[in-house]
């Protein structure tokens, strides 16, 4: 019999799930030392990671675990949720870009003053985008701005071509990317590789690009941000991660007339997508197949 172990924001609809599901050989328990199997937020379950003293495999409800790979423990196999979050990031990318290239929010304040104000703008086809990350967040990012007509850039470690991309290119020729794109999008991981990446000079060989962070807040270096906006390199961005969560009250990007923030919303976890991968990957341990989506504690990913 293996046993369970909750631990989420959503409790009582995981709860609910798992009752509907009826699972075989599956447990409910509220003793985390006794559980072999977790399904939890990493946030809010990272601080009792160590008293689960028979866990062997905990599925995360989130794509991001640096919560748990922060954590010296890593003698259980972590797995995440991948694949549900492409069609919400795209939503999120493509709705702010719209906003800040179609001047939306500036017709919601003419409106207000009852002011008939329009302002040049372009369009979208034609613009260049970069992407950093080309798994399936970015992939599919890709595919969806290149509707628009944008030409879409990937960066990666590899290089390696991925359908939706029109290119993409290593890490080593991000810059170069960097000096021709209208857009750049992070949907990058927090791991050592890429702690502070979006730097002051990474940023510099930017021209007035817009850029988005949603993958990870600690890839972007935020003083470097702030020198790349004063010295026009970054037209605008728009953060929906950052390094620490929640933004303090004073922190200085909450009144910055570029910077757009939102708090982690642009793909959240939605218990009945999770639970579909959790139900999926429990019948592969049954059956002693590999899981879907492992991390690796070496690579942060």
């Amino acid at each position: 019999m293996n046993h369970l172990y909750l631990c989420s924001a959503q409790q009582k609809r995981y709860l609910a799930l798992l009752e509907d599901a009826a699972l075989p050989d599956l447990q409910i328990t509220e003793d985390i030392s006794k559980a072999n199997i977790i399904l939890a937020d990493p946030p809010k379950f990272a601080p009792e990671l160590d008293k689960a003293e028979n866990l062997q495999w905990l599925q995360s409800t989130f794509a991001g675990c640096d919560a748990l790979l922060a954590k010296p423990k890593s003698d259980y196999q972590l797995t995440n949720v991948r694949g549900i979050f492409g069609p919400l990031m795209s939503e999120y990318v493509i709705g702010q870009l719209l906003t800040l290239t179609r001047h939306f929010a500036h017709y919601r304040d003419a409106q207000q003053e009852s002011k008939w104000s329009p302002v040049p703008y372009q369009g979208l086809t034609g613009k260049c985008m970069v992407i950093l990350g080309t798994g399936s967040i970015g992939a599919h990012v890709a595919k969806t701005a290149r509707h628009f007509g944008i030409q879409v850039i990937g960066v990666s470690r590899s290089g390696k071509a991925v359908e939706g991309f029109d290119n993409v290119i290593t890490n080593a020729n991000m810059t170069e990317a960097f000096s021709k794109a209208d857009v750049i999008v992070s949907v990058l991981p927090s791991t050592p590789e890429t702690k502070g990446l979006l730097n002051r000079d990474t940023l510099s060989a930017c021209k007035q690009a817009i850029l988005f962070n949603v993958g990870r807040g600690p890839v972007l270096e935020e003083e470097g941000l702030l020198e790349a906006i004063e010295g026009a390199n970054i037209q605008h961005a728009v953060l929906d991660v950052f390094s620490k969560e929640p933004l303090a009250p004073e922190h200085p990007f909450w009144t910055h007339p570029s910077i757009t923030v939102t708090p982690h919303i642009s793909a959240e976890s939605f218990p009945e997508q999770v639970f579909g991968i959790f139900v999926d990957n429990y019948t592969r341990w049954l059956n002693g197949e590999p899981l879907n989506y492992q991390m690796d504690f070496t690579l942060g990913y």
